[in-house]
């Protein structure tokens, strides 16, 4: 069964969103998509914050990946000035 999880972000006070952004659209989300995620989407919920929804084929597949998630997470906070906020996760059980 497919698996989602949601993450929220803050970008770091004086940091350029569209900048942060577009490093972590070049080198984060790729990687997660090798990692075996299906599909990475992120929304922008303020002027600071953001939300990425990672679907994954199974829960199976997302775990396996926790190691090499969690290395991406600390980069993130570390080069890119964001820290994750929040996170939610869970087999989808409607979809239309």
């Amino acid at each position: 069964m497919r698996y989602i999880t949601i993450t929220t972000w803050e970008i770091a006070d004086g940091t350029d969103f569209d900048i942060s952004m577009r490093a972590i659209e070049e080198k984060r989300l790729p990687a997660l998509k090798g990692f075996g995620a299906n599909r990475v989407t992120v929304i922008r919920t303020s002027d600071r914050t953001s939300a990425a929804i990672t679907e994954w084929p199974d829960k199976a597949t997302r775990d396996s990946a926790e190691l090499k998630i969690n290395e991406v997470r600390r980069s993130v906070h570390r080069e890119d000035m964001t820290r994750m906020t929040g996170e939610m996760r869970g087999e989808i059980i409607a979809d239309i």
